[in-house]
């Protein structure tokens, strides 16, 4: 979702590049970078490579803080959800500090995972915790989520799980720079295994903010589940759909299935496509209320 300021910025920067690109790499361009504090990263197509360098000059004088412009030359994958990256123009480094919801977040662009189109998402989840809630992020990567929720509502505490080493020395910094000190509470590990020897019945709401392996881990977001009323899964998933298809809707006959299969009573009151993620597909994410 962009602002009006970004909008701006983003017809500017078209117009800019509109004398050396196609019509439709100009649209892949201008709809695929990202800006992560002083750092953008672009994706470019095998024929509009070569004016890489173009590119990203054109970037840096639209948005005069980005000093650094790197390509994305690899899809995210494997289970730290990292991608390559290249130098395109600006200083060489991936490391930065990013600025989103009066939060600080350093990162690693190389090392860990962040996406700054889940903004919203993130806002949205924090706003429904509530009063000192027990929350388990199971996949907590540098701990945006978390530190989102611990600073923008009452939460009692966020136990954030990740498996890799240096998310979570991120996870760290990012505690420290906000000042959540005792609310987000880090831990390196599987979820899995984390959940079945340290945190089973804690929870009162849990986020799988990672799509690839949500369906494998349900179960084990429902172990961490208290016994109580009140009891909420957040759930993101990826999902391919024409047309004529709602992919929310497809993400929740899979899950039905799963629960059901589980013996799980449970309501899904909402759902929504957080994004497009390339030609018919989307990311998802599903708001689960387990029932008792």
């Amino acid at each position: 979702m962009l602002i009006k300021g970004e909008h701006a910025l983003r017809k500017r920067l078209r117009t800019l590049l509109a004398k050396v690109l196609s019509p439709n790499e100009l649209a892949y361009i201008c709809n695929s970078y990202n800006i992560i504090g002083d750092i953008a990263v672009i994706r470019v197509s095998e024929r509009a490579k070569k004016y890489g360098r173009i590119i990203a000059e054109a970037i840096m004088q639209v948005h005069k803080n980005v000093g650094t412009v790197l390509a994305q030359t690899s899809p995210i994958r494997g289970g730290f959800r990292l991608r390559r990256l290249e130098l395109v123009a600006g200083e060489a480094k991936a490391v930065t500090i990013h600025r989103e919801s009066e939060c600080l977040f350093s990162v690693d662009l190389e090392k860990c995972y962040f996406s700054p189109r889940l903004i919203y998402e993130r806002m949205r989840v924090a706003k429904l915790v509530q009063r000192e809630e027990t929350v388990v992020n199971m996949f907590a990567g540098a701990g945006c989520f978390s530190v989102v929720m611990a600073k923008h509502s009452n939460v009692g505490r966020v136990y954030s799980i990740d498996t890799n080493p240096t998310a979570i020395r991120y996870m760290k910094e990012n505690i420290r720079l906000n000042r959540v000190y005792g609310r987000v509470i880090p831990v390196q590990g599987d979820a899995k295994e984390v959940i079945e020897k340290r945190l089973r019945h804690v929870a009162d709401r849990v986020l799988m903010p990672l799509p690839e392996k949500a369906l494998e881990y349900l179960p084990y977001a429902l172990l961490t589940l208290r016994n109580q009323a009140e009891r909420w899964v957040h759930y993101y998933d990826f999902e391919h759909a024409n047309k004529r298809e709602n992919p929310a809707e497809k993400v929740k006959l899979k899950v039905a299935e799963r629960l059901e299969g589980l013996g799980v009573a449970f309501e899904v009151p909402s759902s929504r496509i957080i994004r497009t993620t390339g030609p018919n597909w989307y990311q998802i994410v599903l708001d689960i209320n387990i029932a008792q």
